[in-house]
């Protein structure tokens, strides 16, 4: 009887050993003996103990922190950029086999990348052309990592750091540029109200109607004021076409 015990409870032991669990968004590469044996599926699977290794790769998109890095632009001024690289595993046995750690390889050519891409750049183009250079630097992570099984969907500049010596010299050309574009502006208006000016004086000059009917609409205009006195002056003009009309009757 207790041998039958003691059998027993090896057996279950080995069962306990040997079940593996394989998650929904997870790949499980076999190895045995040292040699690739298989990729397990999802769900429940079984290894030999001592024999079988089971490595479990994550399938799911990782987001990956690139920390700032310290980059000289093509202009010498020092800055600090930091991004994020999106990126998952297509191919378990590659991710498992041609590399030790995907996960740390990719963060280091990231990092590499980054310094060597915006390097290249001037600080005006690193701060207005941030999608090209952030297609460029997914392009070679994507190029570089792909015989490890991995795909790099999308990398992002996250944030850059000026000195602030440059952050004050940049503030006083933008407040210039707002200054030389508000001035522009007004040039404008007083031109555009030169202009109607103009084209009103030709227009009541041409017309001693619209001369008088002016003076009504400015006399109405005074009329509505605040003040206690008002001095209206008379155009000779105005008693001149109204004489003339008394004295032709």
């Amino acid at each position: 009887m207790l041998f039958w015990l003691v059998i027993g409870f090896f057996a279950l032991l080995f069962l306990l050993l040997s079940v593996r669990v394989i998650k929904q968004f997870q790949r499980g590469v076999l190895l045995r003996a040292g040699k690739l044996r298989a990729v397990k599926e999802p769900g429940l699977t079984m290894i030999i103990p001592g024999v079988d290794r089971l490595l479990r790769v994550d399938m799911r998109t990782i987001t990956l922190e690139v920390p700032a890095q310290d980059i000289i632009t093509k202009d010498n001024v020092s800055v600090r950029v930091s991004a994020v690289v999106y990126f998952k595993v297509i191919d378990p046995i590659k991710a498992t086999i041609e590399v030790e750690d995907y996960e740390t390889a990719t963060l280091q050519l990231a990092q590499t990348t980054l310094r060597s891409v915006c390097g290249q750049d001037e600080l005006d183009h690193l701060l207005t052309e941030r999608d090209a250079i952030n297609h460029k630097i997914q392009d070679i992570l994507a190029r570089e990592t792909e015989p490890w099984g991995v795909q790099v969907s999308r990398v992002e500049i996250k944030q850059v750091d000026l000195p602030e010596s440059m952050q004050r010299a940049m503030a006083r050309q933008a407040e210039a540029e707002r200054e030389r574009r508000a001035a522009i502006i007004n040039a404008d208006g007083e031109l555009q109200a030169a202009a109607k000016l103009t084209e009103a004086a030709r227009m009541i000059s041409a017309d001693p109607l619209a001369i008088q009917l002016r003076y009504l609409q400015t006399i109405r205009e005074i009329g509505v004021s605040d003040k206690n006195s008002t001095i209206i002056p008379i155009p000779v003009d105005l008693f001149r076409n109204i004489f003339g009309n008394q004295s032709r009757e």
